[in-house]
């Protein structure tokens, strides 16, 4: 296994090896298999498993500066090796010391991808209780990294109680189906396709949250960590959206006949433009690392967690959240003002930022985040907890 140091000096060269085929890769779409291959290798399937588990152990700001890094020049990946530590997070915070041994030590010896089929706004899986175990029913959407994955988090509404239960099973069990369908305008290659169970056999002992479990601020933190998650893909898509303008404005730029300058870098409305860009993405970039702290005290704290820090967490990653969003959107847009008409061909593949951050910026709404800031603005109102909040 390599030390965080290692991934972290390799960086570099990873994410030159990822850059130099994104554009094709975004136009093709579809299964990133040989780019998988290449994160797996570099040991970033590890992060997030604790050092005695054999994983590397690293803290979350650690894991998702990386993350912000490789979104840079690929989001898809990005999003995949993040949907990655979260899943595996699911383990650390509702698995039973058996289950951390078997399923950590299992994503150690194997060093394997994990899928995502929990996405908890979407009911349509039942877990219907039969001889003693469980029967999966129906189907899930947007299942990130299903595809090549060795196993699944899943979410599924226990059907005697209402109630939803999370569990892990392995991909290529009988009865699970996934569907080659993710066909969207942005993050095409993050294969976050649908997948049905019919009739899967699911076992008490692989269920990590049982219906009947108590909630807490702890195990409720997740949701927090998915939401910082995104904070850090937008913000790694609009730095790297600044880059690309500012490369193609100083290499390939053209003034405005009427700028009365000979360089593109010198017209007074484009050095605006970058201000602009760069100050949005400043502050989206300070409120994200100071998230990024904040939950990671809330993280160590465990199950101690009280109900007041789990609201402070999530009331700091809403903040990062909005400035975020707005950053990789806006940024994503203003390239093509400062960079002017002919940045719009095909080839060159800019309009992948801005594809990219709208396809993401819709996972939840950000009205929601706001209203959550608004009321903790006027009533000192904490935001409740929820699957996405």
């Amino acid at each position: 296994m390599k030390s965080l140091e290692h991934i972290i000096a390799g960086l570099d060269g990873l994410e030159q090896e990822l850059a130099r085929t994104a554009v094709e890769r975004d136009r093709r779409g579809g299964h990133a298999a040989e780019q998988k291959e290449l994160l797996r290798q570099h040991g970033l399937l590890l992060l997030s498993v604790p050092r005695e588990y054999g994983g590397v152990g690293a803290s979350w700001p650690e894991i998702l500066d990386i993350v912000r890094r490789i979104a840079r020049v690929d989001s898809a990946m990005a999003h995949l090796l993040a949907f990655q530590t979260l899943q595996i997070s699911g383990v650390i915070a509702y698995g039973s010391p058996e289950q951390k041994q078997r399923y950590l030590g299992d994503t150690v010896s194997l060093n394997h991808w994990w899928g995502n089929s929990a996405n908890p706004a979407d009911p349509r899986l039942r877990a219907i209780e039969k001889d003693g175990a469980l029967v999966l029913q129906g189907s899930k959407g947007f299942c990130s990294g299903t595809l090549g994955s060795y196993r699944l988090l899943t979410t599924a509404i226990h059907e005697a109680s209402g109630k939803m239960l999370i569990a892990v099973l392995p991909t290529d069990r009988a009865g699970i189906t996934i569907h080659d369908d993710w066909d969207p305008i942005g993050q095409r290659q993050t294969d976050s396709t649908s997948v049905s169970f019919e009739q899967v056999a699911l076992d008490w002992s692989e269920v990590l949250h049982r219906p009947e479990s108590l909630a807490t601020p702890y195990l409720s933190l997740r949701g927090v960590l998915a939401q910082l998650i995104l904070v850090n893909l937008y913000l790694g898509i609009a730095e790297g959206a600044l880059q690309e303008a500012r490369d193609y404005t100083l290499n390939q730029g053209r003034p405005w006949f009427a700028s009365g300058v000979e360089r593109a870098a010198d017209d007074p409305y484009v050095v605006h433009r970058y201000a602009e860009m760069h100050l949005q993405i400043v502050a989206a970039r300070a409120l994200a690392d100071q998230a990024g702290h904040v939950l990671q005290t809330a993280w160590r704290t465990g199950p101690d967690l009280s109900a007041g820090q789990r609201g402070r967490t999530a009331l700091a990653v809403a903040e990062a959240k909005v400035f975020a969003h707005r950053a990789a959107l806006a940024v994503s847009q203003e390239l093509f003002d400062v960079c002017g008409a002919r940045a719009t061909k095909a080839g060159l593949g800019l309009d992948r930022f801005w594809r990219n951050a709208r396809t993401h910026t819709l996972h939840d709404p950000i009205d929601y985040k706001l209203r959550d800031i608004g009321r903790y603005a006027l009533e000192l109102r904490l935001p409740e907890p929820t699957l996405y909040s």
